[in-house]
C-alpha cells in the first residue's frame, strides 16, 4: 500500500532509539523527512545519517529552555506535518517512593514537555489544512500496572489533554491518536525488568519469562511490531481516525473495550 506521505516532514521525539526509532524508520521508508529528536548528539547524529534525508535536532524536552532551542531548531529545517511524541518512561518503583521532586521531573518530560512541542507546532499545520499528532504513550493508559505510579498517572494525562486537542483541531485536517505499547523488548521495560529482578531476587531470563506468560502472545513485542501502525496513522488512509489509543500489546491490555 502507499501510504501518500511521500515529501512530508515528521518530528519523532526521542526518535533515536526503541520504539521512536522504529516510528522514524517506518516514516522515513515511506519517503518522509524525519527529524529525530535526543539528548545524545553523538548518537543522535549517527543516527540521522542512516535515514534518507535525515536530520537531528537535539535536546531534553523536560528542560524549559532545551525546549525552545529544540523548536526552534526544528523549525529551521522544515514545519513538521507530522509529530510523533515520544519520552522516556517514568521509572518504576512503588507509590511509597515516588517523591515530590521526582513527580515534577517526570511530569515535565513525559506530560509538558510533549505538549508544549506540539503547541508550537500547530499553527502551520492549520495553515495546511493537514496535520498528524501520535503520542506513544503505554498499555497502561488502559489497564493501570502495578509499582508505576508514575507511569499510570502521567501518561492518562497526556492522554486526556491530547484527547481534548483531537477534538479541538479535527475541522482543520489535524487528527491526534496514542500509540500504546505493551512490554515491548526496548530500553524502556529493560529498566523495568530490572527493577522487577533486584525487587523479587529473580533473573532476568525469570522476569522475561514472567512478563511473556502473562501476554496472550506468550512473548514481548519488539520495535518491529510497532513502526508500521506509526506509519499509517500519518497517511491519508488513516484521516477519519482521531481521538483514539490503539494498544501494540499482543493483546495484554484486556480493558481494550
Amino acid at each position: 500500500m502507499n501510504l501518500g506521505i511521500e515529501g512530508r516532514t515528521a518530528l519523532v521525539l526521542g526518535g533515536t532509539r526503541g520504539l521512536g526509532w522504529a516510528c522514524a524508520q517506518a516514516l522515513a521508508n515511506e519517503g518522509v523527512q524525519v527529524i529525530i529528536n535526543g539528548r545524545d548528539t553523538q548518537h543522535g547524529e549517527h543516527s540521522a545519517a542512516g535515514l534518507p534525508g535525515g536530520h537531528f535536532a537535539g535536546g531534553d524536552i523536560g528542560n524549559e529552555e532545551e525546549r525552545r532551542k529544540l523548536i526552534d531548531k526544528v523549525l529551521s529545517i522544515a514545519t513538521p506535518d507530522i509529530v510523533v511524541t515520544n519520552a522516556g518512561g517514568p521509572p518504576a518503583a512503588p507509590f511509597e517512593e515516588t517523591d515530590a521532586a521526582l513527580w515534577r521531573k517526570c511530569y515535565e518530560t513525559n506530560v509538558l514537555g510533549p505538549l508544549e512541542i506540539v503547541r508550537a507546532m500547530l499553527a502551520p499545520m492549520r495553515e495546511k489544512q493537514f496535520g498528524r499528532i501520535i503520542n506513544i504513550t503505554s498499555f497502561v493508559v488502559k489497564e493501570l500496572y502495578p509499582n508505576m505510579a508514575l507511569s499510570n498517572s502521567l501518561r492518562i494525562g497526556l492522554t486526556g489533554a491530547m484527547g481534548s486537542l483531537a477534538r479541538e483541531v479535527a475541522a482543520s485536517g489535524i487528527t491526534v491518536n496514542g500509540l500504546l505499547p505493551g512490554l515491548m523488548d526496548t530500553g524502556a521495560l529493560q529498566r523495568v525488568i530490572d527493577d522487577r529482578s533486584r525487587r523479587g531476587h529473580l533473573s532476568e531470563q525469570e522476569v522475561r519469562e514472567q512478563m511473556a506468560a502473562g501476554i496472550p502472545m506468550q512473548r514481548l513485542g519488539t520495535a518491529a511490531d510497532f513502526g508500521a501502525m506509526c506509519a499509517f496513522l500519518a497517511s491519508p488512509h488513516a484521516a477519519y481516525i482521531t481521538g483514539q489509543n490503539i494498544c501494540i500489546d499482543g493483546g495484554l491490555a484486556r480493558n481494550s473495550i
